[in-house]
């Protein structure tokens, strides 16, 4: 079970940007692959997000897993909502929709 302290701030962090993206590293430094692909991505679009380096709070990463229900990383986020992961969205840009989900 999350404690609520970190479930609000979890909240908190989905409710003041449209586009979140909890990775491994920075956007300027992601530290995995996976993390780096989705940020590709997004850049590739154009897209403004935040970016939340969950190497640094163990405890922010091990909530996530929960509060998502989702046991990797990265996690993208827009307006609150889960999109998924990097295969999710690579095959969002595949598709050409990446740009409508993190405009949508």
């Amino acid at each position: 079970m999350i404690p609520d302290e970190l479930r609000q701030r979890i909240e908190q962090t989905l409710k003041a940007d449209k586009v979140v993206l909890f990775m491994k590293g920075t956007k300027s430094f992601p530290q995995c692959g996976f993390s780096a692909r989705v940020v590709q991505a997004l850049k590739g679009q154009g897209a403004e997000f935040k970016d939340v380096n969950i190497l640094t709070d163990p405890a922010l990463r091990e909530g996530l897993k929960e509060y998502a229900s989702w046991p990797t990383f990265p996690q993208l986020y827009v307006n609150g909502e889960l999109v998924g992961g990097c295969d999710i969205v690579v095959d969002l840009e595949a598709q050409g929709k990446l740009g409508d989900v993190v405009r949508g």
